[in-house]
């Protein structure tokens, strides 16, 4: 993205790429994403693998949400795109709640 940002490439910089700062947010959403996964590993908590999953796939649509509005500034303004979003805030909601009740529970049984 710096590179691309110092030396513009004519035809992608303002024309397929529309916003900087919303793929910036992207891969900012990508690692915090990834480092969840990382921490919820190592607790070495025996988590429920339905919960894992949906906080990968989570993990993986959310910030492909802002991918999307990187490419095309209309985003919010198309319905399979509200849907995309909606559908994957649940995931990610349902298996981040799930995975910290699951870390809940295991606290309060070791205290």
């Amino acid at each position: 993205m710096t590179f691309a940002k110092w030396f513009p490439i004519p035809g992608i910089d303002g024309g397929f790429l529309k916003d900087y700062k919303t793929m910036i947010r992207a891969h900012i959403d990508f690692a915090l994403m990834a480092l969840f996964c990382l921490g919820f590993y190592a607790t070495k908590v025996e988590l429920p693998v339905a919960a894992c999953w949906l906080v990968v796939i989570g993990g993986m649509t959310n910030p492909g949400v802002f991918v999307v509005a990187a490419f095309d500034p209309d985003f919010w303004g198309k319905p399979v795109w509200r849907v995309y979003s909606l559908l994957s805030f649940i995931a990610t909601t349902l298996g981040f709640g799930w995975i910290a009740w699951t870390l809940l529970r295991f606290a309060l049984q070791a205290g």
